[in-house]
């Protein structure tokens, strides 16, 4: 049976995230197991005066994975697009091409039914924007970023012509965003990051989710070159070594939460807007500003992390630093 408690996240999508007017065309991209998820967010675009379109696919097989063509012709010509599917296709050329195209669009991969009324959905995403902005626009072009954690990280990069992404739920035409995270990320400039990634807190994949063991990482010109840990570290390498690709160890994303409701559960969007978290995404990074496209991205989850980049700290050991914002 649906819960009806859903229509809370729902309206919120729909009236406050995607702002979508009557007369529009939206499309909810879904899977079978995900349906209710769906049929909610469409009764609410239905309240909204627009008219909604379900379309349901075969679950993908990894993700990252494509959608089929019918489905991704439809994103692009869609005013709004949702993405409720299990295997995320939020890093994909269906998604980057609505986006050309100037389609308004929201991710919700790995939702749950409780998920549309608890958690992450109950925060103020217009409120927090200013501060999601401000962060996304220093790290935008910064020469070095130099990330660590009180865990082991340490790792230098820099983000030299590219640009910073702000992704707090709210989206204008063009834009796309994940929601609940409430994120700003920029993807490094190819061969570029060094160091040690160690992953303490989520890598909400693959059925790994919360970790048990830190998962430990050496990088190398922008590329990881070992992975070492307990378990859960070795199902994340046997995955990425059956890819084929060397690729998908490539560093593709650095990630700041900002979501002051998510909180750790083995879910991806729940888990990486966990407000003063940092997650770095590897494989994939065409739909950040970077230039790789392979057959994943996963994201690595961290906490007690500090930011500083060209100089000015954005977090300190997991506080935002507002004060170094121009916000206050």
């Amino acid at each position: 049976m649906k819960d009806v408690r859903m229509a809370r996240g729902a309206a919120t999508i729909v009236n406050k995230c995607t702002k979508i007017r009557p007369g529009e065309q939206v499309v909810i991209v879904t899977e079978a197991a995900k349906m209710s998820i769906a049929e909610t967010l469409a009764e609410a675009v239905v309240a909204a005066g627009a008219e909604p379109e379900i379309i349901a696919m075969i679950p993908r097989e990894r993700d990252g994975q494509e959608p089929p063509a019918p489905i991704a012709a439809a994103m692009k010509t869609a005013d709004v697009f949702f993405c409720v599917v299990g295997k995320s296709i939020t890093h994909t050329n269906a998604v980057k091409d609505a986006g050309k195209e100037g389609a308004r669009g929201l991710v919700l991969t790995h939702f749950t039914e409780e998920m549309m009324y608890k958690g992450g959905i109950t925060a103020d995403f217009p409120a927090i924007a200013p501060i999601c902005k401000a962060i996304a626009a220093t790290l935008a072009g910064s020469e070095e970023v130099h990330l660590t954690t009180t865990f082991g990280t340490d790792l230098r990069y820099s983000a030299r012509g590219r640009r910073g992404n702000a992704l707090y739920g709210v989206v204008e035409p063009g834009q796309f965003s994940t929601i609940p995270t409430i994120e700003a990320n920029v993807s490094p400039l190819e061969g570029t990051a060094n160091g040690t990634i160690v992953a303490n807190a989520s890598v909400p994949y693959l059925g790994i989710g919360v970790l048990k063991e830190p998962v430990r990482c050496e990088v190398k010109d922008g590329i990881i070159t070992s992975m070492t840990g307990g378990e859960q570290a070795m199902a994340l390498k046997a995955d990425l070594d059956a890819k084929g690709d060397p690729m998908v160890y490539n560093v593709a994303e650095m990630g700041i939460g900002l979501n002051p409701e998510c909180r750790f559960c083995g879910f991806m969007l729940e888990d990486e807007g966990v407000c003063g978290s940092v997650h770095i995404g590897i494989g994939t990074s065409i739909t950040l500003g970077g230039v790789v496209k392979t057959a994943c991205h996963y994201d690595l989850i961290m906490t007690g992390a500090t930011v500083v980049a060209d100089g000015k700290t954005l977090i300190d050991n997991g506080r935002v630093c507002t004060e170094n914002l121009g916000l206050e």
